[in-house]
This record gives structure tokens, sequence and C-alpha cells, in this order.
């Protein structure tokens, strides 16, 4: 009787493991909080076409306070500069160096024509610099939210 009652709490213990875990591989972060898989500038524009946006590649950019090139590409006819960095590492660092504001990069400050939004997502860094909600939500679809910058206005 007794091992029968230990089989039962061990049943309905393991069942409620289950049910918390909601059939998640062990060790993988819930799907809210997965980076999309952003491994270049390819795959972002691939990205952004496969939500609705229209893209089309522009150019190379270069920002002292960027240590890469990065490349223009028009999104739904907003400008938006793509650093892509040799690993994901090298771009958080560098992501850390932008204030919440984006005013300054590092011991840079910066006088923008229009509002920064900087965004990140493995080994690539965006930003855009506008207020165009086509824009804004295409590269919030594509790449999750801002990590500076202004506030998006939608």
């Amino acid at each position: 009787m007794k091992s029968q009652h230990l089989s039962t709490i061990a049943v309905l213990i393991l069942a409620a493991l289950l049910a918390a875990c909601g059939g998640q591989a062990a060790g993988s972060p819930p799907a809210a909080t997965r980076e999309p898989a952003m491994m270049d500038t390819v795959s972002l524009m691939d990205a952004l076409r496969a939500a609705g946006a229209t893209v089309e590649p522009i150019g190379e950019v270069s920002q002292p306070f960027f240590s890469v090139e990065g490349q223009v590409i028009n999104v739904n006819g907003g400008d938006v500069q793509v650093y892509e960095y040799e690993s994901k590492a090298e771009a958080g660092e560098e992501a850390a160096l932008v204030s919440q504001d984006g005013s300054s990069v590092g011991a840079t400050m910066i006088t923008w024509i229009a509002t920064p939004h900087f965004f990140k997502t493995g080994k690539l860094i965006a930003l855009y610099v506008g207020d165009d909600d086509a824009v804004l939500t295409a590269l919030v679809s594509a790449l999750g939210p801002q990590f500076a910058g202004g506030s998006p206005k939608f």
C-alpha cells in the first residue's frame, strides 16, 4: 500500500513537471525569448521580405562609432544601416556602448536628424534613423524590439 502511494505521488510530480515545461526541450529558452536566426545581412533581408516588407540593397556605410563596415538597405522606403560582426559576442560588446536613448555610442555624442532606433540580433546590429511606422514595424517583426533609441510611435 505504501509503495502504491509513493508511485502515485511520483507520477503526479512527473506530470506537474512536464506540464510546467510545456513540452519544451530541456535547456531551450521559451519561444518568446528566442532570438531570430539572423546570421547575416542576406538572412535579415530575407526575413524582412518574408514579413511583407519591400527591401533593396543600397550600398556600404561607415560610422566612426562601429568597428565594422555596414550595409545600407532600403526597407519600405527607409534606409537601414546593418552592421555584421564576426561573432554574437563582438556585436554584443559594441551594442553595449550605445546609450539607452541612442544619443551616444561610447565616447561619440551624436546629433541625429531624426529619432535613432538600434536593433540587435545574433551578430547583427541594425540602425534606423527615422519614425516611419512601416519601417519600424518591419524591423521589429524581423529583429524583435529595439535595444536603444527613441520609442516607436506605434
